[in-house]
């Protein structure tokens, strides 16, 4: 299996992988599209937080660093200018994706209950 590490030569930060850029009433779509092209590339880890922060003094610090400056790269560049100002300041993707879950996050529940 590949390495969560493994950068291939074609990425770079600003290629868009979803139909639609992340919108205040895009969300869910967004997430399953971006979830679904983060596993492709192998990187969901850094988005479902399974891939831990690694320390400083870590053989695999820089390759993570690498990868996740692309994985944010990745996520926003496919946000609206709004959303993207509000986490372009994040040093992680964590940080990124629980940002994104607490703003968006909490009208799923109400709007699925609605649709059932």
């Amino acid at each position: 299996m590949a390495s969560s590490f493994y950068l291939h030569a074609s990425n770079y930060p600003t290629q868009m992988h979803v139909n639609d850029v992340l919108t205040d009433k895009s969300y869910n779509d967004w997430v399953q599209e971006m979830t679904n092209f983060l596993f492709t590339k192998n990187k969901i880890g850094f988005f479902d937080v399974s891939i831990k922060n690694l320390e400083k003094d870590t053989t695999d610090y820089m390759p993570w660093m690498r990868c996740g400056a692309m994985v944010k790269g990745w996520l926003t560049t496919a946000m609206e200018k709004d959303i993207r100002n509000s986490v372009k300041y994040a040093k992680t993707v964590a940080e990124i994706r629980n940002d994104l879950l607490e703003r968006f996050g909490k009208e799923t529940a109400p709007k699925a209950y609605e649709l059932k």
